[in-house]
This record gives C-alpha cells, structure tokens and sequence, in this order.
C-alpha cells in the first residue's frame, strides 16, 4: 500500500515539471520579452531603494592656504593704531564718581567675592564682603581700586587676583577722532557743537575731509545712530549747527578714515556705550 502512495507523488511531481515546461516553451516571443522586461523592472527598483552611501563633498575652506586665514586688511590696522589708544588711555585714566558701574572680579573666588554692576552710590563708598566699612571709590581709577580691594584681602585669601572693569561711565562725554591735530575723548561740560568739538581737536589736517564729518552715536535702543555732516557748510553759514548729544563720536574722514572703515569699525568695537549717560 505504501509503495502504491509513494508511485503516485513521483508520478504527480513529474507530471507537474512537464507542464511547467510545455508552459514556458509555449509562450510567444512577445510574452517571453515582456517576462523579461518584467524581471529587468525589478532589479531597477531593488538598487533605486537601495541605500547608498552619499559621496563626500570638498570643502573649500577647508582647502584654502593657511595664509588666508587672521589677515587683517591694512585699514582696518590703521584704525585700530590710531583710535583705540585714546579709548584704552580713557578706560585706564577715567576716574569714578557717583553714577558710574564697575564690575569686580577676583580669580577663582567667584561668586562669592565676584560683584557685577555695582553702581557707586552719591556718597562714592561701595560695600564689599569682608570690608566692613566699604570702599571709597570718587576720583579714583578701577587700577588704584583694585589695588586697595587686594590689599584688604590679602589676609583673607592668599594672593588674590582682582580686576576692576569700569562698565558705564556718567560723566558726559565725546569723542573727536581720525584726521584732526589733538584726537581724543572730552568732558561735555557745555553744549558742543560739532564744528567746536573739531575746533577744539586742533581742526581738521590737510588730509581730512571737512565736507564728510561722521557723528556717531549710541541710542537708548541700543543700537549705533549714524549721521554725515559737511562742515565747510556750517562754517560758511549754509547750513544748520549740530550739536552733539553725550557719548557722541566725531570722526573727520580723509586719508585712512574712509565713512564705510569707520562705521564698520565703530560696529565692532563699540566703545560708545562707555561714555553715553544712564
């Protein structure tokens, strides 16, 4: 009995692989093409959706020579040389009073001994731990403050390292800078004009450019006020005086001082905010 099951599957497995075969050979040329062309589609979409690694792209930084990279152009040196030792000498030589706000920093002692943004009061004393009677501060500059903040802690804290920041200075002031005789920064302690404030720097050089005097100015927004005067108008009477607003910036352009060199150096360094009142 089992040997009569066994010969019918042998029988029905061969019988299936001939009609299989009388199948294919009995397909028109156009069905076989179209099989194959079926078979073909599928290989096409098995690479389309396969993941491919993505190529890496050149980065043209990072090809450039070394030598491109930290160049300062020549103007902008020029105007570093010839303005920021007036702000430097000023931060350095300014001496407080009421109203102004320094920052006081000592090296790893923060925060317990860090202030920011203390504002010296009207009678000039500022409170600081450990000085139970405060600090005097009017007529004195953030170096000789430092100087007095450690020595009064020097024996608390062994060697400490204090550094003094003016923040905002109240005292009216204005700057007068690129081609005049005497560049500088000057107390407001009158209604300037602009036309004076150059006057008093000593006039415009030869180089400088009297018909394209830049004021600068810093709003209470926050952000650079910019404005182009000719002053051979006002001298001649032709056009209206300007005066200037504290924390003004004068710049009389020329030979090194061109008007877009300025304003995209004063964008930079923003020393303003130093000398424009609370």
């Amino acid at each position: 009995m089992r040997a009569v099951v066994f010969l019918k599957s042998i029988i029905m497995v061969m019988g299936g692989i001939v009609l299989a075969t009388v199948a294919t050979f009995g397909q028109t040329p156009a069905q076989q093409s179209e099989s194959t062309e079926l078979k073909e589609i599928k290989i096409v979409d098995a690479k389309a959706n396969a993941v491919v690694a993505p190529t890496p792209s050149i980065d043209t930084a990072a090809t450039a020579t070394p030598a491109s990279y930290g160049t300062a152009s020549t103007d902008d040196k020029t105007l570093d040389d010839a303005i920021l030792p007036y702000y430097n000498n000023y931060l350095k030589e300014y001496r407080l009073g009421p109203g102004d706000q320094i920052n006081v920093d000592v090296f790893g002692q923060c925060p317990d001994y860090c202030r920011a943004g203390i504002t010296v009061p009207p009678n000039a004393k500022i409170s600081y731990p450990l000085i139970r009677d405060g600090i005097f501060v009017a007529g004195r500059t953030v170096e000789q403050i430092a100087g007095e903040i450690t020595k009064r802690l020097d024996e608390y804290i062994i060697d400490p390292k204090v550094t003094v920041t003016l923040i905002k200075a109240v005292a009216t002031r204005y700057a007068v800078m690129g081609n005049v005789s005497s560049p500088g920064i000057r107390v407001m302690d009158r209604k300037v004009s602009v036309y004076e404030a150059v006057l008093d720097a000593g006039g415009a050089t030869k180089e400088g450019n009297k018909k394209q005097v830049a004021i600068i100015s810093y709003g209470k927004d926050g952000r650079l006020a910019r404005k182009v005067v000719n002053l051979e108008d006002m001298e001649a009477g032709r056009s209206d005086m300007i005066y200037l607003e504290p924390g003004d910036q004068v710049f009389v352009t020329g030979k090194g001082f061109t008007l877009s060199k300025i304003f995209e150096y004063m964008g930079k360094v923003n020393m303003i905010r130093y000398m424009a009142p609370l």
